[in-house]
């Protein structure tokens, strides 16, 4: 959202100005922290479905059959309650994760609402001055 003020203002309003122009850089730092935590939460979604996949072709398979799982740029020879458990772990992790990421973006939010309001009381209260 955005604001606009210009009735009630009368001449330069030296304070009124920087609050204003503090809000907008805030506001446009909040925006773009909360852009990044959206791209954080879907990438993180992503592996969850990614290892929901993996581990939905894994339980198909016999329970004696060779399973390899990826370290870095080489494959290690595991079982397949080993690969299991580490889907398991993978996916506890990014569920954690995206609780911490939606906590912060509420907080973000709740952050700029309140820097919206104190902005509308500054301009109010510089309204009932003039």
């Amino acid at each position: 959202s955005s604001i606009i003020i210009t009735a009630g203002v009368k001449g330069p309003d030296l304070e009124l100005k920087k609050a204003l122009s503090e809000m907008q850089s805030k506001m446009m730092e909040t925006n773009q922290k909360m852009k990044v935590s959206d791209v954080q939460i879907e990438n993180l979604k992503r592996s969850i479905t990614h290892a929901e996949l993996t581990d939905a072709e894994i339980s198909g398979l016999s329970d004696d059959i060779r399973v390899y799982e990826s370290l870095g740029r080489m494959f290690m020879l595991s079982t397949k309650g080993e690969v299991k458990k580490d889907l398991e772990d993978q996916r506890k992790k990014a569920a954690d994760k995206i609780k911490v990421l939606e906590g912060n973006k509420e907080y973000l939010e709740r952050n700029l609402k309140e820097n919206e309001n104190s902005l509308r009381e500054l301009v109010l209260q510089k309204r009932s001055q003039s």
